[in-house]
Formats: C-alpha cells, structure tokens, sequence
C-alpha cells in the first residue's frame, strides 16, 4: 500500500516537472535562437520566440507593466536583456513608445496585459494612429482555444478594441504563430502611412514550446504612380507659375532632398504642425507652418501669390487647416503614401500616390527640365516678414506673471539644436507652431490630431530612452500635467533627465478661452493650486520656479545646468496675446453656423454681457 502524499511532496513534484519543460542552459542563454539573418531558429517557448523576435526586429525598449497575463513575457526579457521600463500608468507606455518612434523613425514598442491595461493605453494608441506614428503593442490575452473557460479576468474582447485604433491586429491562435505576427506587426507600422499594430497573444502559448524557423519578412516596397508623377512634373515645370511646397511628416526622412527640391524651385516651404523640422526654419525660403490664417504670417502672406502649391507627406486635417479654413490656391499637386488621403480636403490637379522620399529623388531627376534662377527678390520678402514676425512674438503680454510665449523663445536660445521638444496640449502649442523654430529633423513634436492630454510627459521620457545624450524638454499646461504627472517619478527611478516645464495658471486656460468667446462664462475650468516644491519633492526630481519673464533666462538656465530630471513651475500670465489658429477656427465655424443659430448664440452672449458678475467656475 503506497504511502500518502503530503501537500508538500505533491508541490515539489509539480516544480520539478515544471522545470524539467523548461529550456536547458544553452536556450536560458540564447544560443543558437537567431541566425544571421535575423531568424529566430530553435526550440522555443512562445515568451522565448516573442522576445527574439523583437530583438531581431531592433526595439530599443519595451514600455508598459508586467501582469499575471505576462509575467513569462518580462521575464524572458530580463533573461535576454531587452531593455525595458516600468512606467505607472499604461497611457504613459503609449506616449513613450510614440515618443521613441517620432525621435528615432522607427516602432516604439509597448507591452500591457489585457483588460485595463489595454483600455488605459487606448488614448495613446489612438493619438499614434491619427498622427501616422509606428508602434507595436504586444497585448497578452485570456486563455482562448481548448484552454477557454468562461469569466476569466479580464476577458474584454481585446481583439476588436484594438481594431479601432491601429492599422491591424495579429491574433495569435498558437505558439508557431508568434515570429511572423510580431514581424507582421512590424512591417505594417512602418510601411505605407506609418501607425500602430497590434499582437495579441493568449498567456497560455507564452509557456508552449516549439521548434520555430522564422526568417524575416520581405520588403513590400513603395507606391509610385509614374502616370501621375508625369502630369506633376508637367505642372512644375510651367516657369509662368509661382510655385509654393506644404511638407508634411510624410517628409520628415527627407529632408535634403526637400531642400534641394525647394532650392530647385525656388519654392517657399511651409510645413505642418507634424512636419516642422523637415526643412531648417533658418533656410531662406522656409516661411512656417500652414498656409492660410491659422499658420504663421509669413506663410499666409508668401502663399498669397503662390499659383501651384506642391504638397508632399501631408494631410489637410482638421487641427493643421484650422477646422478646415486652408485658403483655396490656383493649382494644387497632392502627394502621399495612402491613397485615401489624396484629395480628400482639398482638390488636386494632380494625385499622385507614392512615397514621398522617392517622389522628390525622381524630380532631382529632372533638375535640367526643372532649375529656376535664385529669386533674390522672394527670400529678401521672406527674410522681412520673418523679422517682423519675431518683433510681434517679442511683444510681452503678460503682466503678473511669466509670458507663455517668452518661455517658448526663451527655450530656443537656450537650448541645443538638437534638443527635443515636446509640447503639450496647451494654448501655448498654437504660439510655438507659429514661433519655436525647429532647425533638424525629429527634434518637435506635438500630439496633434487626437491630442491626447497629457502625452508629452510620457513620450519625452520615451524619447529619452532612445536619445541618453540629447536634451529633452517638455512645455505642459498644469492640466494636462494632473494626466500625467505620476510619470515624473518614473523619470526619477530611471535616471531620465527631461526638463519639465509646467504652464501654471490654476485652470484649463485653453477651454477658457474658447468657452469665454462663445458663452461668456467658463464652466469646469478652475483647477487646484498645487504646492509643486513639494510634489518635486515626493517624486524624487529637481525643483525650479520662474514667476516672472525677467525671471525666464536665469530659470531655465538653472534648469538646464541640473543632471537629473527637473521640474520647473512657470507661474503663467497668458495675457491677450491673440492666437491666430483660434482666430482662424472660430471665423470658420461661424460661417458654417446656421442663421437660426447665429442668432440663437448671438442673443445668448449678448444677455450675459448685461450680467455683473458672470458666474465662472
């Protein structure tokens, strides 16, 4: 009669067994799992397989926090020594991975565990699909299959979540899946209009083995509409035409070729809010961001006189035309890498579907058909109108307190040229389109088409990550801080040196001033006043305060000149300074308003002008 078997012998049996199914040495090592290629070749564990794909496909870290879902998954990671970084929140994992992407050009990678995890980074994700920006977001998933029980934790239905807000999702049915959906992920983020995807991978096939030999996927190439490229170059080359470029982000790797094309041509270039840097806003023909009377000055007014507009990498969206207000120009040439966005505003001559950095080395092609003589009378115009436009941003409107604007020209005499600057979703973000000047490449960002509050914070951190030596500054509204201020403490664990400066007011001043022009009072818009020594204090970072403009050089400098990470209170006066892009949005709204309810809103301002004391809260 056998004896009975304690608790204890019945748990150390199932370990060993569980370690005996554990790779050996050699595999715990990382032998033999990737081939020259990059092949992910061996006896694997579906964890092993995930994490040697993504080394062979070159992520630089992994942002996001470990679950039950993934623990296997982080793990393997420490095991392989993949970077990776804790963050607090899984919105924070999103903004960094973007981050990481829009300084570097390449998928930012993020890891959650189903449910909330996925939920929470939900806006970031959103914010990199509407700003063309590549990520990977490797998402574990409930036990699906014959493994399937009813009422697991967080059993969302992960899959059409994540279609909503990337360009794919890979569902992983089993473990031999896993290399080529990471690899698929991969090459859909970066290839046509740059954006997320998604793989999704139940927990359980992070522990299956086996013997995998993935090699890396082909290169799908490019779009390139030759048909449409001849009608273009037909249009480019009437010498009757003052020609003007719109470069967008789709630009952003190009931006020689752009330069040389300008100078070709003897266009201005003005650029979108995602695209400034692809031309050195020094460069005598570059004139600002936009076009129309949401952009910079320069622009509007060198635009005037243009008859064919070359745009190039850029969409005509909602926040870069100012509700759609883009002034209408004689000819338009349209090129993008996704066909959908071609024409969709704006109407094109010409729509030609194809990669923005193969469009321009084909037109370099035709330098003979196309060369002008240096306009020495245009770059003289813009050289003027750009001065005056740095005499109008000079004008300080604040009185208690630092001007906004000051800061944002203050940061760029200040700063290396290679600095990356994040800015938030602030009124500030419409003055540093108009006036931070951006000289390289992948060096300004700003979340612009979902404009996800908050995002600057974690994708600097992100950008940090990529850049250890670059300077890395963010300019934050004290109510997009409150979304994500946790996250400076991450900053502060990991040694992050980014400088984080807080446009203090107390309130969300941006909905202020949009609520106060359309009802005459505000309505949820007062914020807490926040003792940020202190809270500078608990998260473990430097401390600096600037309470006035004079007080702006000395402030940021002291700032800068500080190791670690630091956080920099700007006590802020917004004064009424004006803001073209607002300006140009509320005229075009007000044009599409109805009679009926012009009057409707014009009788409304108009008792509440009559009140005292209008109540503001």
């Amino acid at each position: 009669m056998s004896e009975p078997v304690s608790r204890r012998t019945a748990l150390k049996t199932m370990a060993l067994t569980g370690l005996a199914a554990l790779p050996g040495p050699e595999a715990e090592a990382g032998l033999l799992r990737r081939g020259p290629d990059g092949s992910v070749r061996g006896k694997l564990t579906g964890a092993q397989a995930l994490v040697e794909t993504l080394l062979a496909e070159g992520t630089c870290c992994v942002f996001g926090i470990p679950g039950a879902q993934e623990n296997e998954l982080w793990d393997v990671m420490k095991t392989r020594k993949l970077p990776y970084l804790l963050v607090t929140h899984e919105f924070s994992a999103a903004g960094m991975a973007d981050g990481c992407a829009r300084s570097t050009g390449r998928p930012g990678v993020l890891c959650v565990v189903p449910g909330p995890g996925l939920t929470n980074s939900l806006s970031g994700i959103g914010e990199a699909l509407l700003d063309s920006v590549p990520l990977v977001c490797v998402v574990g998933d409930v036990a699906r299959g014959d493994k399937y029980k009813p009422f697991q934790v967080h059993e969302l239905p992960q899959v059409g979540i994540l279609q909503q807000v990337t360009k794919g999702v890979f569902e992983v049915k089993h473990q031999a899946e896993i290399p080529d959906a990471v690899r698929k992920a991969f090459l859909l983020a970066r290839s046509g209009e740059p954006g997320p995807a998604a793989v999704v991978v139940p927990y359980t096939l992070l522990i299956e083995t086996f013997k995998y030999d993935s090699p890396p996927l082909g290169d799908p190439g490019v779009p390139f509409d030759d048909e449409a490229f001849a009608c273009a170059l037909h249009l480019l080359a009437n010498r009757r035409w003052r020609l003007g470029i719109y470069a967008g982000l789709g630009c952003m790797d190009f931006a020689p070729a752009l330069a040389e094309t300008a100078e070709l041509l003897q266009a201005p270039v003005a650029t979108s809010v995602s695209g400034k840097g692809v031309l050195d806003e020094c460069h005598p023909l570059a004139v600002g961001w936009g076009y129309g009377a949401q952009g910079s000055a320069t622009a509007e007014e060198v635009f005037k006189h243009v008859d064919l507009v070359l745009a190039i990498g850029v969409r005509y969206s909602e926040v870069s035309t100012a509700f759609y207000s883009i002034p209408k120009v004689p000819h338009l040439i349209h090129v993008d890498i996704n066909e959908h966005n071609l024409g969709q505003i704006v109407k094109a001559d010409v729509c030609v579907h194809a990669d923005a950095g193969v469009f321009l080395a084909r037109l370099l092609e035709h330098a003979d058909e196309l060369r002008r003589c240096p306009d020495a009378r245009l770059q003289a115009k813009i050289r003027k109108l750009r001065e005056a436009d740095t005499r109008r941003h000079q004008k300080l409107y604040a009185r208690c307190g630092a001007d906004p604007m000051g800061l944002l020209l203050t940061l760029r005499c200040l700063l290396n040229r290679d600095a990356l600057v994040f800015v938030d979703v602030t009124l500030a973000e419409h003055w540093a389109a108009e006036a931070f000047a951006v000289y390289q490449p992948r060096t300004y960002f700003n979340p612009t088409n979902n404009q996800a509050m908050g995002w600057s914070i974690p994708a600097a951190l992100g950008a940090q990550v990529a850049h250890p030596g670059r300077q890395v500054v963010t300019v934050t509204g004290d109510g997009c801080f409150l979304m994500s201020a946790m996250e400076i403490s991450t900053a502060a664990r990991a040694g992050l040196p980014v400088k984080f400066f807080i446009l203090d007011d107390q309130a969300y001043h941006y909905m202020q001033v949009l609520q106060h022009s359309a009802y005459r009072r505000t309505t949820a818009t007062t914020l807490a006043h926040l003792d940020y020594a202190a809270l500078a204090q608990a998260l473990g970072v430097g401390y600096q305060e600037i309470k006035s403009t004079a007080e702006l050089e000395a402030g940021i400098q002291s700032a800068l000149c500080q190791d670690g990470p630091v956080l920099v209170r700007v006590v802020t006066d917004y004064g009424k300074r004006p803001v073209r892009w607002i300006e140009a949005t509320k005229k075009r709204y007000t044009d599409e308003l109805s009679a009926e309810q012009k009057a409707r809103f014009l009788a409304r301002i108009g008792s509440r002008a009559l009140q005292p004391h209008p109540w503001n809260d």
